[in-house]
């Protein structure tokens, strides 16, 4: 005996005259509209661990640079002396090609140490011995180590060095 409460499958099909309320496309345009959410919340959060890491890891540089700019003040007041010393010498001197030398070898490893360093591109004292060494070195390098610098020439890399030296002391 069959009860009339249970409900068979055929039974269930012809008694069901209404529309479900959830259907499979809005099933789906719900399920996009949380996936979009989801996925803008992931790139929000990538977003801001990337940037939180990034701004970390450039706080920890920052004291490095302040031992650079003492580095910086220090090589660039050895080359100074070596640009007077070299200078300074007579033409007939002994030394003058062990000096010449050893100036260039200076020279060009402060140019290239230093040159790609962006923060000191535009300080006065970068760009006075920047300017002073490519003066010595093309002479020397175009005249011989034996040479003289010219009067003219020697006096404006020497006040170019001056220069420089003022701006060192000063921080620029």
């Amino acid at each position: 005996m069959a009860s009339p409460t249970i409900i068979s499958p055929a039974a269930a099909a012809a008694a069901a005259p209404f529309k479900p309320i959830l259907t499979p496309t809005r099933f789906q345009s719900i399920s996009a509209a949380s996936r979009n959410a989801i996925t803008s919340n992931r790139r929000e959060f990538i977003s801001l661990s990337a940037g939180i890491f990034c701004s970390s890891t450039l706080a920890a540089a920052l004291p490095a640079r302040a031992a650079s700019d003492e580095e910086y003040v220090k090589e660039t007041t050895e080359v100074i002396g070596k640009v007077r010393s070299t200078m300074g010498k007579e033409k007939g001197d002994p030394d003058i090609v062990d000096a010449v030398a050893d100036l260039r070898q200076a020279s060009n490893s402060w140019v290239a140490k230093y040159r790609r360093e962006k923060a000191l591109l535009g300080r006065p004292s970068f760009r006075d011995i920047y300017s002073a060494l490519n003066a010595v070195s093309g002479h020397y390098i175009s005249f011989g180590p034996t040479a003289p610098i010219p009067a003219k020439k020697k006096q404006r890399i020497l006040e170019e060095v001056e220069t420089a030296e003022k701006a060192l002391q000063r921080g620029r």
